[in-house]
């Protein structure tokens, strides 16, 4: 079965988003490693490489997605990634629905990147413990969405090394760091890409990994 991993970046910058606006809904953009051959975009297994926060505002107003995903494109495609899949977190606890517009937002990924992927993030797996995996992962097989088993789906390292990275991370507040793309319209100075918290990442999880 086709596996879907999440680096340290991917996993940690979902997860301080979410932390971010407890009180309300986000959304975001993952990407993958780009991989060339014959059979085009499409991969056996999905490296999640990095996620990019989007909103916490209005999350479906077309203009404004358009413009970031445009954006995005560009930008990734210059560094050798490439838009692989969407992630969301509903306002409500025990809400792990998603709506159509973020279905619409999916599908387009999928139109280009067939193994594309959506992520839900389950809002009571959230502590600052973090010890089990807050993410509900579906990827694009066979013309619509699939639940992906949990053992398909894994995280960067030994076992427990990216929980306990998220979990410090959100210990020391840092998730007041994550600028997401309603931030940078808010002030164009602020780097949605988020070049620092990408660092500090790092930074923690080579520290939880060699402790």
């Amino acid at each position: 079965m086709a596996e879907v991993k999440f680096s340290a970046r991917a996993y940690c910058k979902i997860i301080l988003h979410v932390a971010k606006y407890p009180h309300a809904a986000v959304n975001g953009i993952l990407l993958a490693e780009e991989t060339k051959n014959k059979d085009g975009p499409k991969v056996k297994d999905l490296n999640i490489v990095d996620a990019v926060p989007l909103f916490h505002q209005c999350l479906h107003v077309s203009p404004m997605a358009e413009i970031a995903l445009t954006q995005l494109d560009h930008l990734s495609a210059s560094s050798g990634r490439v838009v692989a899949g969407y992630y969301l977190a509903n306002e409500n606890l025990n809400d792990l629905s998603i709506d159509k517009p973020g279905h619409r937002v999916a599908d387009k990924i999928a139109e280009f990147f067939p193994s594309a992927c959506l992520v839900v993030v389950d809002n009571r797996r959230l502590s600052l413990d973090m010890k089990k995996s807050a993410l509900i992962v579906s990827q694009f097989s066979d013309g619509k969405w699939k639940n992906k088993e949990r053992s398909s789906i894994s995280l960067e390292g030994p076992s427990g090394v990216l929980q306990e990275t998220a979990a410090t991370l959100l210990q020391h507040n840092n998730q007041d760091m994550i600028v997401d793309f309603d931030n940078h319209l808010d002030d164009v100075s602020l780097d949605w890409m988020n070049p620092e918290v990408n660092e500090l990442i790092d930074e923690v999880y080579t520290s939880c990994l060699n402790p």
